[in-house]
This record gives structure tokens, sequence and C-alpha cells, in this order.
């Protein structure tokens, strides 16, 4: 049941980054008269802050869970880059797409019985 708190700290930390992922998107969509703004402005450096913060989250959870199991956890990623990308910019959703994430879907679900 303690392994189970620690993945669950590891996926917190995964949806935290993709998060991330999504403000540096925007961010890097914007014009910025000046190369220096295009980094140092408040979007993109609380993104960055995200990232060192799931850092140290994933630090955390390895210490409870198998590290064979971090990997598995990370995919989860991709299914929520695709969702914001679908719901915040517009992205339309293939059958490619579908078919990679009922396959990581899959993936995970096998090593959860293994």
């Amino acid at each position: 049941m303690r392994s189970f708190y620690y993945a669950l700290l590891l996926l917190t930390g995964v949806f935290i980054s993709s998060i991330s992922q999504v403000m540096l998107k925007k961010a890097a969509l914007k014009n910025y008269d000046n190369p220096i703004k295009e980094y140092l402005n408040p979007l993109v450096i609380f993104a960055y802050v995200l990232f060192v913060g799931t850092t140290f989250l994933s630090v955390f959870a390895y210490k409870g869970i198998p590290l064979s199991m971090g990997p598995v956890l990370e995919a989860t990623s991709y299914i929520y880059v695709t969702f914001w990308g679908v719901r915040i910019f517009g992205e339309k959703i293939n059958k490619k797409k579908i078919l990679a994430i009922t396959l990581i879907l899959l993936g995970i679900i096998i090593y959860s019985f293994m």
C-alpha cells in the first residue's frame, strides 16, 4: 500500500509537468520584441519552477516504487499532453494518436498485472 502513495506522487508530478509544458507552449506562441523577454517572463519562469518541483517529486517517489515502474507511470504524460493539446490549443486527434494512447494505456495495464 505504501508504494501506491509513492506511485500517486509520481503521477502527480507527471501531471504537473504536463501543465508546465502547456505553459511553455503558450509562451512560445506569443511574439516578443526582445529575445530576453522570451525567456524571462513570468509564465516561462513559473513553468521552469514547476519542472524543478516535479523533479524533486520524482526523486522522492522513487524512494518507494521500483525503478522499473517509473517510466511506465511517466508514460502517462503523453495522455495528459494530448488532452491539453485538444482542450487548450484546439489540436485535432487522429487515428494515430488514438492508437498511440491506446497502446500506452494497454502497456500500463499489462505492467500493472505483472
